[in-house]
């Protein structure tokens, strides 16, 4: 169980964080309508330089969104959208980058489901180090009263699915969008060129910024750790990225421990590309079948 180091203080420097400015300004930028504009506006927009060079850029990609409600969870700030069950979802970006504001969009096709949706403020790198992202979101779960399920996408799903394995038999169900499971080598698609969002070099080194932990340690790479006890369990990954043998790396260890799981590899696709479900139908149908997934175990 993770000690809370730091906790109290990277949940106050999250909390500073901006909200909603960069999309005030460019609420009437269009957004890429089909896959071709899309992965040229990507193209447009590399995540790369400077900490704040690269949040501007991943925000830039992501474009406009619309506006979430402010609330709090576990007496953190977070954002929510819809009613219903509850799911936490764990933002992406590295841990160095992306926040609520990013992921709205997707947040909103979530909720559609019959949920509320809520996307905590959660500590990034580098002005926070790991174990500060797990810290926080052991704290907002341990807060909560009542069913919940967990989800996030990359490395939001790197910190759903330490949070699971950290709160055996809490979470209802879990849901992740191509999360990081393994750094130790065993991937076989790490090496790829086919990925519009994301390459080795850089996952890599946005991890360096977050964690000082070895490679083999389980939090590293949960894949090590003992997957038995995690709820059921529900995977989507592009058949082009590179985390694709993460997710059928997890998906394999927690099957042949017992935990029921289900996976979904949309081919052609890249890195994260649900959170364009009005460019990508594919992405609408990902985020469909991730919705239905939480609903059917909380309302279990």
């Amino acid at each position: 169980m993770p000690e809370p180091r730091g906790a109290v203080n990277a949940l106050a420097s999250a909390a500073k964080r901006p909200l909603f400015g960069w999309m005030q300004k460019d609420r009437d930028m269009d957004r890429p309508t089909d896959e071709e504009t899309l992965r040229k506006h990507l193209s447009a927009h590399p995540v790369e330089g400077e900490v704040e060079a690269m949040r501007k850029a991943f925000e830039a990609r992501l474009g406009p969104q619309p506006e979430l409600a402010p609330t709090e969870i576990g007496g953190v700030p977070a954002r929510t959208t819809g009613e219903g069950p509850l799911v936490l979802w764990f933002h992406g970006g590295g841990y160095v980058f992306g926040a609520p504001e990013t992921h709205a969009l997707m947040a909103e096709r979530l909720a559609e489901a019959g949920l509320r949706v809520v996307l905590p403020v959660y500590p990034r790198a580098p002005e926070d180090r790991w174990p500060a992202m797990l810290d926080a979101a052991c704290g907002i779960v341990d807060a909560v009263e009542g069913p919940l399920a967990v989800g996030g996408d990359s490395a939001g799903g790197h910190l759903a699915l330490n949070l699971a394995l950290a709160r055996p038999g809490r979470v209802a169900a879990l849901g992740l969008i191509a999360p990081n499971t393994d750094r130790t080598g065993k991937s076989a698609t790490r090496d790829r060129s086919s990925d519009a969002m994301n390459d080795d070099a850089g996952d890599l080194a946005l991890w360096r910024k977050t964690a000082e932990i070895a490679d083999s340690d389980p939090q590293a790479s949960p894949l090590l750790a003992d997957l038995s006890e995690l709820p059921p369990l529900h995977l989507e990954a592009a058949g082009d990225e590179i985390l694709l043998d993460d997710s059928l790396l997890l998906v394999r260890g927690a099957g042949l421990r017992g935990v029921e799981t289900t996976l979904h590899v949309t081919p052609g696709l890249f890195h994260m590309f649900p959170l364009w479900p009005d460019a990508l139908p594919q992405g609408a149908a990902a985020l469909d079948r991730l919705g239905a997934h939480f609903a059917r175990h909380l309302a279990a």
